[in-house]
């Protein structure tokens, strides 16, 4: 890991607070004028062409100013490396839902992958099946979307096809982490596949999507 690229600021951390019960968390942050809130375009790096992709996601989109520099962020650099977008939506706190529902839709808009769980599908409110919802967003820009679905495993949809993967059985202490730890497993296989680059996955194969949700899957079982 490297901090090159990393901001520093004289502003305080934000706290979380993370309760359990039966291993499901529940979230409180404490994070006004931390540096991650007051984050600004301005603080953000210009990037080198070694930066393969970037990932965008949760409650980081949700304050003021930070959300507005990371969605402006997305669109400086999309075109030029691959977009991961995972909206890992806490309803609880997000005051403005239609503010909060368009910057994710612009920022789908300029992803190549797209992560979500069958909780923030229905967040959205949107009419169809899952797999209705999911194809009519492939038509407006997301070359990759996958759905989680807890111990019911992934899907993950292109144009082209729909891959399912099941989760690995451990005994669950806690979800904590699960998540990004599965954003970065397919990411990684995309990596060691030689295709995480905008022109692949434009045109994926069953079988990339397969491995890049499979070590999604097996990473996310040892968080």
């Amino acid at each position: 890991v490297s901090s090159t690229y990393a901001h520093t600021s004289p502003r305080p951390t934000t706290l979380a607070f993370v309760r359990l019960t039966n291993g499901q968390a529940t979230y409180t942050f404490y994070d006004e004028n931390t540096a991650g809130r007051m984050l600004t375009i301005e603080d953000l790096p210009k990037l080198g062409a070694e930066i393969e992709a970037m990932l965008f996601g949760a409650i980081s989109l949700i304050s003021e100013p930070a959300g507005s520099a990371y969605e402006e962020f997305m669109r400086r650099e999309h075109e030029a490396r691959v977009m991961m977008l995972d909206p890992n939506i806490r309803p609880n706190f997000i005051p403005d839902k239609a503010k909060h529902l368009r910057r994710i839709r612009e920022m789908m808009a300029m992803a190549d992958i797209v992560k979500l769980s069958d909780e923030d599908l229905k967040w959205f409110d949107e009419a169809g099946s899952h797999e209705d919802v999911v194809r009519n967003w492939l038509d407006r820009g997301p070359e990759l979307i996958v759905v989680t679905h807890g111990s019911e495993g992934a899907v993950g949809y292109s144009k082209a096809h729909r891959v399912t993967v099941m989760p690995q059985k451990v005994k669950v202490v806690d979800t904590v982490g699960a998540g990004d730890t599965f954003n970065a497993g397919i990411l990684a296989s995309l990596h060691e596949q030689g295709l995480l680059t905008k022109a692949a996955i434009g045109g994926l194969s069953e079988d990339a999507i397969r491995k890049a949700l499979e070590l999604g899957a097996r990473a996310a079982a040892v968080t």
